[in-house]
Parts: structure tokens; sequence; C-alpha cells
């Protein structure tokens, strides 16, 4: 399989779903600036939506968006629990989550990165995360995951996008609920090997 990505977007997501499975993979830096790879080639021509992640599976079908893609991917390591088995509540429950985080939060924070979004646009959309976070912080009261005591490819996702709070000036220093559990998904080894295959860690 290939993952194209570009380092610290939602791609980081799939990035630390594929680490945390165990699963071959390799990784294909896509920039979102430029829409080129590294030897030239036009990303618009792989993905005509030129955005990413993008999954490229070992047949040639291509799968786009992130939580279709990580739930394909913990369906190809079952043993590893990263989603439930499907037809289950818990697996409605984790789509449940992986929506709310990609219309809720996700796409909140992405006039956030643009240069021409007005100010006070930017202003409504940094009240409306805190306001979101800030429920998500009181679900995480007495809970190491989202899903309760076991990860799953939803915190890898929160995880990601949140790691946006800090270059747009989103301010989550009060939810002591959300930054400890920061904090943990930080510390498995598989984030950690995602981020510093994207330059994000030393």
């Amino acid at each position: 399989m290939k993952l194209y990505y570009s380092p610290g977007a939602c791609s980081l997501s799939p990035h630390i779903a594929l680490h945390e499975a165990g699963l071959a993979f390799e990784p294909v830096l896509a920039s979102t600036k430029t829409h080129k790879l590294q030897d030239g080639t036009d990303y618009y021509g792989i993905n005509p939506l030129g955005y990413v992640p993008l999954l490229e599976l070992d047949d040639g079908t291509l799968l786009r968006e992130g939580p279709a893609i990580v739930q394909y991917i913990a369906d190809q390591a079952p043993t590893k629990n990263l989603a439930p088995a499907n037809g289950t509540l818990p697996r409605y429950r984790l789509q449940e989550w992986l929506t709310f985080i990609g219309t809720e939060v996700h796409k909140t924070f992405s006039p956030l990165f643009r240069p021409d979004t007005p100010e006070e646009y930017k202003t409504t959309c940094r009240d409306k995360l805190v306001s979101r976070l800030t429920w998500v912080d009181g679900q995480l009261e007495g809970k190491q995951y989202l899903m309760g005591e076991h990860f799953s490819v939803a915190d890898g996702y929160l995880f990601t996008v949140t790691n946006w709070a800090k270059p747009t000036n989103v301010d989550i220093s009060g939810l002591k609920n959300l930054l400890a559990y920061r904090e943990r998904i930080a510390a498995r080894p598989a984030v950690q090997t995602a981020m510093k295959a994207e330059g994000l860690l030393k």
C-alpha cells in the first residue's frame, strides 16, 4: 500500500493508524502547496481533488477520505482492536466520533490556515472550536480514550486535528481532560514513529 501524505496534515491520522496496525506501506510525500510529488509528478494526476490523505491499495485501488481510510486500515488488522466489529453498535459509535471530528472540528480548523480568511470569521471559528472541544473534554472525563479503555482510529484523528490548536491560536489550555488525553496519545510508540517520519518530532 501507499499512503499519500503531507507533514502534519490530516493524513497524520491514517499514518498513525498504519503504524498501530503494523501494516506494511510506503509513505509518499504529496505537497498540499505545490501539488507535486518529490519526483515532480503532478499529484492532481493521482488524486484530482489534490488533497491528502489518499491510500493506494496493493491492487491499485484508490481510497479517499480519512475516516474511510482509517476504518479500512483497522479492518485489515482486527486483532489490534483499532475499530469495533462491523455491524455492532460500538462501530456506529466509532463512526459517530469520526464524523464529529471531521465535520465539527477538522473543518472548523480549515479556515484558520487560509491567509484570505477574514479575521472576524477566524474569531467565530476559534469560538466554535473551543465550544466543541470543551464538550469533548467533558466526554473524556474518567476515560482513557474516546471509546473507553482502548485506543481506536478515532483517537488518532482527534489527536491529529487538535495538534493544530497551537499554530492557529485556539486556546485549549483550560481543557484538562483533553490535554492529559493528548499526552497519552503522543506517548504511544506508533504515534511517535509516524510523527518522526513526518519530521514533526526530532
